[in-house]
This record gives C-alpha cells, sequence and structure tokens, in this order.
C-alpha cells in the first residue's frame, strides 16, 4: 500500500482526462447530459446521487481509513444520522459513549428514541460494563468515540470489536478527534468509521462535511441508498474544499500533535490548573491504549480550571490568539466552554460534562506564542 500522503494527494484524484487539469475540477452543477434515455455518461445523471467531484472526495476518504467504500454528507451530524437509519430499527438498543459528543447525545436522545430506539451511556474503557449493558438480541450498534469529546477518554477498538462480534452487534467507531492520519479503526476491527470532515480532514475552518467509511458491501449499498434517498449531501465547492484539506493532512497532524503536546505541558505545570486531560500524557489512564493504537496523540486539550465555572469562563475571555468558537481542527487555535457551548444539550443529563472544563483546538501556529496566551490567560482569570 502507498503512504498515507501519497493517498491523500492522489486517490481518487488523476489528471482530469478531457483537460489534463492537475487538480480535480469543481463540477458546479445539477444535472448531466445524457446520450440518449439512460445513456449516461460515467454513470452521472443528477448531483444528488453522485457527481464527480464527490466520487473524488470518497474515493480519497476510503483510501485513507483503508475502506473499501466511503460515502459523504453534508455534514457530521447528516452521517451520524443516516448511520443510525441503517443499522437501528424500533426495539433495538444501542450503546453509546458516557461522555459522548453533544451532537451525537441530542441525537440519540431527542431523535432517535422517538422512534423507539433505546440507549445506555456506558463508560467504553470499561468492558465489563459494556457486556453488562448489552441487550442480547437487541442491541445493534456500539457508538465509540476515542478520543471522545471533551475528556479525550479512550477506548480500545479491538477489544470493543470482539464484545460487538460476540454480541452480533456492529462497531462505529468517530475517528474525528484522531483522524485517518493518526488512527485506523478499520484495521483495529470496527465495522464503520464516521467523520465530521469539517474538522481536521477539512482542516482550514471553511467548510462542513461528513463521511462514513466501511468495508462491508452490503453495508456501502444501504448507506448509498440512502445518501441518495435523503439527500444530505455534500455541495461540488464543499467536496473540492475537504479534498484540498485531506492533501495536507498528515503535515497538519503532526504539527498539531507537536504543539498540544507542549500545551499539555504547560497546563500541567500551572498552578490554576487542576487536571489536564490529554492522552499524551503518561499520567492519563488511557495513555497505554492510545499509545498503541494511536501514531500520535493528536491536538484535542481540555482542562480543569481551578475557581470553578466563573474562573473557565473568564480563562476562555482572556486568550489573545486562542479564538473562542466552537467547532475544531483547524490550522487556528480555538478555546471554547463544552458546558456552555458543545455540550450545552447534555446539561442535566448523566453525560453533563465538569462546568470548570475548558476545551482546547490546538491550531498549527508558533508554540511559544499559544503557551504564553495560555500562560497569561490563566494569571489574568485568576487576578
Amino acid at each position: 500500500m502507498r503512504g498515507f500522503s501519497t493517498r491523500a494527494i492522489h486517490a481518487g484524484q488523476e489528471p482530469d482526462p478531457t483537460t489534463g487539469s492537475v487538480i480535480v475540477p469543481i463540477h458546479a452543477t445539477s444535472t448531466f447530459a445524457q446520450d440518449g434515455v439512460g445513456g449516461t455518461r460515467g454513470g452521472y445523471e443528477y448531483s444528488r446521487t453522485g457527481n464527480p467531484t464527490r466520487t473524488a472526495l470518497q474515493e480519497c476518504l476510503a483510501a485513507l481509513e483503508g475502506g473499501r467504500h466511503a460515502v459523504a454528507f453534508a455534514s457530521g451530524m447528516a452521517a451520524s444520522d443516516t448511520l443510525l437509519r441503517a443499522t437501528v430499527r424500533p426495539g433495538d438498543h444501542l450503546v453509546i459513549p458516557h461522555d459522548a459528543y453533544g451532537g451525537t447525545f441530542r441525537l440519540v436522545d431527542k431523535v432517535l428514541t422517538g422512534w423507539g430506539v433505546e440507549y445506555t451511556p456506558v463508560d467504553l474503557a470499561d468492558l465489563d460494563a459494556l457486556r453488562a449493558a448489552i441487550r442480547p438480541g437487541r442491541t445493534k450498534l456500539i457508538w465509540c468515540e476515542t478520543p471522545t469529546n471533551p475528556l479525550l477518554g479512550i477506548a480500545d477498538i479491538a477489544a470493543l470489536a470482539d464484545v460487538a462480534r460476540s454480541a452480533g452487534a456492529r462497531l462505529v467507531v468517530d475517528n474525528t478527534f484522531a483522524s485517518p492520519y493518526l488512527q485506523t479503526p478499520l484495521a483495529l476491527g470496527a465495522d464503520v468509521v464516521l467523520h465530521s470532515t469539517t474538522k481536521y480532514i477539512g482542516g482550514h475552518s471553511d467548510v462542513v462535511g461528513g463521511a462514513l467509511v466501511t468495508g462491508d458491501d452490503a453495508l456501502a449499498e444501504q448507506l448509498r441508498f440512502l445518501q441518495n434517498a435523503v439527500g444530505a449531501v455534500p455541495g461540488p465547492f464543499d467536496a473540492w474544499l475537504t479534498l484540498r484539506g485531506a492533501k495536507t493532512l498528515a503535515v497538519r497532524m503532526e504539527r498539531h500533535s507537536d504543539n498540544a503536546e507542549l500545551v499539555a505541558q504547560m497546563l500541567t505545570a500551572h498552578p490554576r490548573v487542576e487536571k489536564v486531560l490529554y492522552p499524551g500524557l503518561a499520567e492519563h489512564p488511557g495513555h497505554e491504549v492510545a499509545a498503541k493504537q494511536m501514531r500520535r496523540f493528536g491536538g484535542m486539550v481540555s482542562f480543569l480550571v481551578a475557581g470553578g465555572r466563573e474562573a473557565a469562563l473568564r480563562v476562555c475571555a482572556a486568550t489573545r490568539i486562542f479564538t473562542l468558537a466552537e467547532s475544531l481542527g483547524g490550522v487556528e487555535s480555538l478555546i471554547e466552554h463544552p458546558g456552555q457551548m458543545t455540550h450545552a444539550s447534555v446539561a442535566g443529563s448523566a453525560l453533563e460534562v465538569p462546568d470548570s472544563l475548558v476545551r482546547l483546538s490546538v491550531g498549527i501556529e508558533d508554540v511559544d506564542d499559544l503557551v504564553e496566551d495560555l500562560r497569561q490567560a490563566l494569571d489574568a482569570a485568576a487576578s
């Protein structure tokens, strides 16, 4: 198999056969001329059903994750919704992480339960708790994030895959935080990989998208059917932007990881920080598992601020380089308060996050500037 960056730059991206364009064109069209009824050129008839720019993105994503099939969507949540439609039915049950992304929890808790589907939140690092949560014959899906958002929990993907197979369930891994450069869940036994391509794959905070990758031919056929039937597809310009971002994923993830490691070290030593959550730290409970299944530890760092909620909000307000904003994975550094921003939907539930929690998406700026920015923000919040 060719190396990761070679695949990122070339998979699905041969020079255009008509013009020789090295870069995949943006096929900004809603429909395609046919050579007689049913005589499509390359199988393209309508851009909801298929578009050459989207095809290139899907082929690239499949190559990066080591899957046979990738299906792209207009957002990560559209990908999540489509996967759930394909895999669970009324009366079924699924397991989700006890610290799942707020949007995933909202979709499952507020939408899916209305259709008679039940769920159980579980600490997926505890395999005994997972086994106890499984309902024989009814549990159809184990939903994993690793690292989790925003508490940076780690689950052993290979071990989860064994449990899922024994239960007759599928394992889906949300690989958004790691990206396919740092972690390839299909190779560890997962059935499906989910991405919000808005994040690291796009990498520049200028496009929203999602994707599902699998090696299961029958499931891929279901996903493609729903992609077309439901229609939550990315436009050609969105697909093109995401494809452009993927080309530099490897070099960006190395820099994100370099910077995050140094930021985590500084935070660990700062007196205003009660706890740092980063799997690259030896004291992180999932460090050994993360080291086994990840190439590096990524660019996401969370920490608990001494002084509680108000102190955390003051830190978020005091940074000068870190931008106060939701989302993550772009080249610029972001800071947020999950309890009132990305994870407000889990307030009052078993998934509620600490109110002193701050989440960082560490960008690729000069790391000395990032460290100093956080230090001055913590000092300012204490005064």
